[in-house]
């Protein structure tokens, strides 16, 4: 589970908001205990908790006194809205610098990404694309 290069109680965090995006963990329901993580993946309780710290200082987890850690009610809503945030900072904005220095049409750009939305695979290369790459 932990092969990247993030510390992994990062990698514990970005795990459990994963989960909670993709519906594996809900609203309301409870998430493993530090001791379980920590006995399942073989780690230090103290890295799984401060994973946990992280997310409830973030609003994603909130305990409850002597029964454990259960997703915030509006998680998902919160989480939704930071990576979107993120993803128009990080994706969109570089792209639509490079398409303003390339002197791409915004129309373009859009009918291009019309096009990707519409066949999500991407198509591999062919080797004369690859070939003519090297």
């Amino acid at each position: 589970m932990f092969d990247g290069r993030d510390p992994i109680y990062l990698q514990i965090a970005d795990q459990i908001r994963g989960d909670i995006l993709d519906g594996t963990l809900r609203e309301e329901e409870q998430v493993m205990s530090t001791t379980q993580y920590a006995t399942t993946f073989r780690i230090n309780p103290a890295t799984a908790a401060k994973a946990f710290t992280e997310l409830v200082d973030e609003g994603v987890l909130y305990k409850r006194r002597g029964v454990g850690m259960f997703v915030a009610p509006d998680a998902r809503a919160r989480l939704l809205a930071g990576r979107r945030e993120r993803f128009f900072a990080d994706v969109v904005e570089p792209v639509a610098a490079e398409a303003r220095r390339l002197e791409i049409p915004v129309e373009d750009v859009v009918a291009h990404l019309r096009a990707l939305a519409a066949d999500p695979v991407p198509a591999s290369p062919s080797p004369t694309t690859e070939q003519e790459t090297r």
